[in-house]
């Protein structure tokens, strides 16, 4: 990206400023048939005692083949709080590597959230460093990939300073013949004692042919923490299903409400409600797809 760069951003945000509405990166790409490669840097700063939002967000006017590889740095002040959103919605030709870099200040508090659903490789790269005293970082992801859809997820969170808290939650669903990664890191280097940092990878199989693989990694240097981490892989739950049957539920109905838990809980956690709308809405319109390339 550095080598390429092309074009960006930067945002600043001054000391004691609460945004009322989200700071939003809208990336369009259309190439009108010809191959094409774009790299985005951007530079965002958030003073201290700051709140705000970010959103960036990945669309295609038409289904051309192309490449994005975006990069956003994100400074954090002291006692802020800083909520950011991917949405990755292109065409299933496009190929997509986004990076976020987060430098924490102390007492600040930063939530990611990812939802995947276009591309046909998609790279998502998540740093989190947790530089200052008494940061929290919650990082949470939902991909769903389907066809032959490839979606690589990289989630890298490093404790650097004491006391500070991360929670990572990350879902997968997977259907046709599409293939998923999950390769998440937990870094607690030996002077930040008191960390509580939780890793959790979850991922539901709809198809025998998708493929995930999950590798959770612990890597720790200080000897007074609190880490966990797991990872899940399944198909969808027969006795469940069962159940709601026995409640007069129709097998079609059982799965969605099943399947629509499963996504749900990473949904729930965004506190932007126009955009959890959104995000439910692009969920469900995955389900539709769905339906209807089963029923052809």
């Amino acid at each position: 990206n550095t080598t390429f760069m092309q074009d960006g951003g930067f945002v600043y945000i001054p000391g004691a400023t609460r945004l009322r509405e989200p700071v939003h990166l809208l990336y369009i790409t259309a190439n009108g048939g010809n191959p094409m490669m774009t790299n985005h840097r951007n530079l965002i700063v958030v003073g201290d005692n700051c709140e705000a939002n970010i959103i960036e967000h990945y669309v295609s006017l038409d289904e051309s083949v192309y490449f994005s590889n975006v990069v956003t740095e994100l400074v954090v002040g002291e006692n802020s709080s800083v909520g950011h959103y991917m949405i990755e919605c292109e065409s299933r030709k496009a190929f997509n590597v986004s990076t976020l870099r987060v430098q924490q200040g102390r007492s600040s508090n930063i939530r990611s959230h990812s939802v995947l659903l276009g591309g046909a490789l998609v790279r998502n790269n998540v740093h989190p460093v947790l530089a200052g005293e008494g940061c929290d970082s919650l990082i949470n992801g939902l991909f769903m990939p389907t066809g032959r859809q490839h979606m690589d997820n990289y989630i890298v969170v490093e404790h650097a300073s004491p006391h500070c808290d991360s929670r990572q939650c990350y879902n997968g669903v997977l259907d046709g013949r599409s293939r998923g990664v999950f390769h998440g890191r937990i870094i607690v280097h030996k002077d930040a004692q008191k960390t509580d940092a939780k890793q959790t990878n979850r991922n539901l199989l709809l198809s025998d042919h998708a493929q995930i693989d999950t590798k959770p990694q612990l890597e720790i240097y200080a000897d007074d923490v609190k880490c966990t981490h797991g990872a899940t892989i399944g198909q969808m739950d027969e006795n469940s299903v069962f159940y709601l049957r026995s409640r007069g539920i129709k097998d079609e109905t059982a799965r969605d409400i099943l399947l629509g838990a499963f996504t749900s809980g990473t949904l729930e956690s965004m506190q932007l409600e126009g955009i959890r709308d959104y995000c439910e809405g692009l969920v469900a319109e995955w389900f539709t797809r769905r339906k209807q390339s089963e029923a052809a």
